[in-house]
């Protein structure tokens, strides 16, 4: 196996420490699920018509999360190094998803199996919680960014993920940060022109 740097056992402790405690008996059990996977830039972890059946980790990396309508791409979401990416509807649905999720950098995957974690959580109220945490950061990450298109302007929506998600300002791609806050190109370059004016960038 190629060497990702991270072994699942780190992987099992930066989850418990994020979501939940856990035991070395709750440990080995989240351990013995995770799958690793290895991408380079610019190769789909799922693509449109597949079911998507794990949650994703990022441990290294970039990611980027998009659909087609009209013949194009639009991004609906993008995560770093501690975030979790996932086509929700598909996972539970167990029906093809419509989303696609591709590295935007070489990336490092801890896949986290929708099946095997229920299995597991059967037998640790602390990987319940996990899972309901994880699913519930899911959910607030989602909502988050619908009220942002739906109730901010282009400038706060963009100051808005300066502030919480500075990483990805710095490493995606502009056309797809555009994408993300339902804006052109032209109007995203605008913003960060008067945010740097102005010291917000």
């Amino acid at each position: 196996m190629v060497n990702i740097g991270m072994t699942s056992r780190d992987v099992a402790r930066e989850l418990a420490r994020r979501y939940s405690t856990m035991t070395h008996e709750e440990l080995d059990l989240l351990e013995g699920i995770l799958v690793p996977m290895k991408f380079p830039k610019g190769e789909k972890v799922i693509s449109e018509g597949e079911v998507c059946t794990h949650m994703y980790w990022v441990v290294k990396g970039l990611v980027r999360q998009y659909y087609y309508k009209n013949n194009k791409e639009l991004t609906e979401h993008m995560a770093v190094e501690n975030n979790i990416v996932m086509c929700i509807e598909s996972l539970f649905k167990e029906k093809p998803t419509h989303l696609n999720i591709m590295t935007l950098e070489p990336t490092v995957i801890y896949a986290i199996p929708r099946q095997q974690l229920e299995r597991v959580a059967m037998k640790s109220l602390n990987i319940q919680i996990l899972y309901r945490k994880i699913l519930e950061e899911s959910l607030i990450q989602s909502q988050i960014h619908a009220d942002m298109l739906r109730f901010e302007s282009a400038q706060s929506r963009y100051a808005k993920l300066v502030k919480l998600q500075p990483q990805l300002v710095l490493r995606a791609p502009l056309v797809y940060i555009a994408s993300y806050l339902q804006m052109t190109p032209e109007t995203l370059s605008r913003v960060r022109t008067s945010a740097l004016m102005n010291g917000a960038d």
